[in-house]
C-alpha cells in the first residue's frame, strides 16, 4: 500500500479526509493512516445500546455564515436544519447562554434588572452582542458589573477546569467565544446555515472518503513509521518525497524537542436514565460543580423520539501522550503560541509535510474553519 500512493494523509478526521477527497477527485493516488479504529475524527458518531445516536469525543454542530461551505457538505450527506440552544446553572439556577435578558433576570431584583437592561441597549445600540472582554471594560460601573458577575461566577470557574490555567493566562480569542446578547434571543449561534446530518456524521465520512483512489488504514500509528529528521520525512526508514498531510500534534512528530505542547484532553461518563428529559437544553454548563464542566444530553442533539435519554457528562484532564486521553484542545497562551511558532519552524523546512487541522495547526477550530483550511490546503496542493 505504501508504494502505491502518491499522496499520504494522516489522521482521517474533517481535515484529512477532505484533503484527500480533493487529490483522490484529481487522480491522485492517496493513502490515508488513521490511529483509531475507525473513521470520522472527533465527529464520530454511533448507536449507543439505548437507540440513542450519540457522539463519542463530544457534541458537534455544522454551523457556518459561508454558504460555499455548507454546500460543501450537502455534497455527502443530508442535512436538517437544527439551531442548537444550551445553558448554564450555577446557584441552582438555569440561565440560557450566550448570556441574555433571561439572565439578568433570574439573577436580578426586578427594579436593578430593568436598569440594567435598559443600560445595556442603550450602551450598544444597533449591536445584538459584544464580547465578554468588551462589557469588562466598559466605563459604566452597573455595566462592568453585569460583566464581572457573569465573569466570576461562569466564565472563571469554567475556563479554569477546562483549560487547566487561569482565566488571565489562557488568550482572549477563547473569552470571545461565547459573547453576551442584549435581547431575550435565544440560540447559540447566529449563522445563516447551521444543521445536524440526516443520517449520522459518520455516515457524511463514509460518503466522503468513497473514492477509488483513496485507501483507509485503521489501527495504524503514523508516528512508528513516519519520522521527521534533518529537514527530511522518513517513511519506514527509507526518505520519501511523497506529499504527507499531518492532521496530528505537531510536537510529537518531531519528538517534543521544544517540549510538549499543552493540550486539554476529555474523559466523558456515560449515562442513561428512564426519564423524558434530563436538563433544559442539549448542551448545559456547570461551572460551579466538581470535576465536570458539562453535560450533553443526546436525545436532544439531534432530537430523537425514544423512551429515555443518553447523556455524557465531560470532565476535562490534562493530555498525556501514550495515554488513553485524546489530545482535544490546544491550550492558547502567549507562551504555548511562541513553542508552537518553533515546532511550525521545523515544519516549514520539510517542502512535502503539509500541516493541516486542530492539532497540526494548533487552533481550537470550529467544524466550518477546519473545512475552510482544509479546502485552502487542498487547493495549493494541486
Amino acid at each position: 500500500m505504501v508504494k502505491d500512493m502518491d499522496i499520504l494523509v494522516i489522521g482521517c478526521g474533517l481535515c484529512g479526509s477532505v484533503v484527500a477527497r480533493h487529490m483522490a477527485e484529481q487522480g491522485k493516488k492517496v493513502v490515508m493512516w488513521e490511529r483509531r479504529d475507525h473513521i470520522g475524527g472527533n465527529m464520530y458518531d454511533y448507536v449507543d445500546e439505548h437507540g440513542f445516536l450519540v457522539e463519542k469525543y463530544g457534541p458537534h454542530t455544522f454551523h457556518t455564515k459561508d454558504k460555499r461551505l455548507y454546500d460543501y457538505m450537502r455534497r455527502y450527506e443530508d442535512w436538517q436544519p437544527y439551531k442548537l440552544t444550551c445553558g448554564a446553572v450555577w446557584d441552582g439556577k438555569y440561565t440560557p447562554t450566550p448570556f441574555n435578558f433571561t439572565t439578568i433576570d433570574t439573577f436580578y431584583p426586578p427594579a436593578e434588572a430593568q436598569k440594567l437592561k435598559d443600560k445595556l441597549s442603550a450602551a450598544f445600540t444597533g449591536r445584538p452582542t459584544a464580547t465578554v472582554v468588551e462589557v469588562l471594560e466598559h466605563p459604566d460601573e452597573d455595566i462592568r458589573g453585569y460583566a464581572q458577575f457573569l465573569f466570576q461566577n461562569d466564565y472563571a470557574p469554567y475556563t479554569a477546569k477546562q483549560w487547566g490555567v487561569s482565566p488571565a493566562e489562557i488568550d482572549s480569542s477563547v473569552l470571545k467565544r461565547v459573547p453576551l446578547r442584549f435581547s431575550y434571543g435565544e440560540g447559540y449561534f447566529d449563522d445563516p446555515y447551521e444543521a445536524m446530518p440526516a443520517h449520522s456524521y459518520t455516515h457524511f465520512f463514509e460518503n466522503l472518503l468513497d473514492h477509488p483512489n483513496m485507501k483507509v488504514a485503521l489501527g495504524v500509528e503514523a508516528l512508528e513509521r513516519l519520522k521527521a529528521k534533518k529537514d527530511r520525512l522518513y517513511l519506514d526508514g527509507a526518505a520519501t518525497d511523497i506529499p504527507v498531510v499531518y492532521t496530528g500534534a505537531l510536537d510529537e512528530l518531531f519528538g517534543c524537542v521544544y517540549g510538549r505542547l499543552p493540550y486539554r484532553g476529555l474523559r466523558f461518563e456515560w449515562k442513561y436514565k428512564e426519564k423524558e428529559s434530563l436538563q433544559p437544553a442539549p448542551i448545559v454548563a456547570y461551572p460551579q460543580e466538581a470535576g465536570y464542566t458539562r453535560i450533553t444530553e443526546y436525545k436532544k442533539l439531534p432530537v430523537q423520539d425514544k423512551p429515555g435519554t443518553s447523556y455524557a457528562v465531560e470532565y476535562p484532564l490534562p493530555y498525556e501522550e501514550g495515554k488513553a486521553a485524546e489530545p482535544y484542545y490546544p491550550v492558547l497562551t502567549a507562551k504555548s503560541q511562541e513553542q508552537y511558532t518553533k515546532y511550525r519552524t521545523l515544519a516549514d523546512r520539510i517542502p512535502n509535510l503539509i500541516p493541516c487541522g486542530r492539532l497540526a495547526d494548533f487552533k481550537y477550530y470550529n467544524m466550518d474553519q477546519a473545512l475552510a483550511r482544509a479546502l485552502d490546503v487542498a487547493e495549493k496542493m494541486k
